[in-house]
């Protein structure tokens, strides 16, 4: 019984010196951390924002405000909306690398004249100046407006919709992906989509999202075709099962 309880002991004393040393270095660190004078940082992974944004964004892009720890570095950035996570590490030098790993992004949405950005997540996201967002397709016209407000998660059934549209036409051409520019879902009516370097509104309807995509693009593999009916059409129907009707009226009212 001595014995045991003298194990006991022992371990547990051998246990307190390590939290004990342990807490030791992690201040020792960061007092020596604090001390290391910043001279640069550098931002890597970014994409949606250049450096200067980030910094300004997280204070630091004041020589005189740099004097901080890299805790702080990491927390001030991991506070922007785009940021996922931000890994930041002295390179050398006095250099602060961070690499930055940003939430993704979906979509632009429109509504009315304010504009988010939605993530894969259903997370609606601020739209800041200078974000890039040209190679983005843009949503408008959602059912239930009032209800998009940034920061909160809004998965709606017009969202999820939208979604399997970009998400299948990415799957299955990404030249068309690249070319999907607007995605009207009209407060819940028949979906259009608008695509870049073709004239005509495509009517899309809802729901056969798979099979209408494949169609489309098969359409617009037949060279005689697109140059022939696709681009001298006023609209492309896909409403129809395993058909594409072309139209050629002069004033359609798809344009809501």
């Amino acid at each position: 019984m001595r014995s045991e309880r003298r194990s006991k002991i022992y371990g547990l004393f051998i246990f307190a010196v390590l939290i004990f040393g342990m807490l030791y270095l992690t201040i020792i660190s960061e007092r020596k951390e604090f001390n290391r004078q910043i001279k640069s940082i550098k931002i890597t992974g970014n994409y949606l924002l250049n450096q200067n944004e980030y910094l300004a964004f997280a204070k630091l892009d004041n020589d005189s405000q740099i004097n901080v720890t890299l805790p702080v570095i990491k927390s001030r950035l991991e506070k922007h909306p785009y940021v996922k996570r931000a890994d930041v590490e002295f390179s050398g030098d006095n250099e602060v690398h961070i690499n930055i790993s940003e939430k993704h992004i979906k979509a632009v949405l429109v509504n009315g004249n304010k504009f988010y950005l939605a993530t894969g997540n259903f997370e609606i996201l601020p739209l800041f100046p200078n974000t890039k967002i040209s190679d983005m397709p843009v949503i408008t016209n959602i059912s239930n407006s009032v209800l998009i407000k940034k920061n909160q998660v809004l998965k709606t059934p017009d969202l999820v919709e939208a979604f399997k549209i970009i998400d299948t036409t990415d799957l299955t051409n990404e030249e068309l992906y690249k070319k999907l520019s607007e995605i009207n879902l009209r407060n819940g009516g028949d979906i259009i989509l608008l695509f870049s370097g073709i004239d005509p509104p495509v009517i899309f309807g809802r729901g056969n999202t798979v099979n209408k995509i494949y169609s489309f693009n098969q359409l617009l593999k037949e060279e005689s075709l697109q140059s022939r009916f696709v681009m001298n059409s006023s609209y492309i129907d896909l409403r129809f099962n395993n058909e594409i009707f072309l139209g050629n009226y002069d004033k359609t009212d798809l344009t809501e």
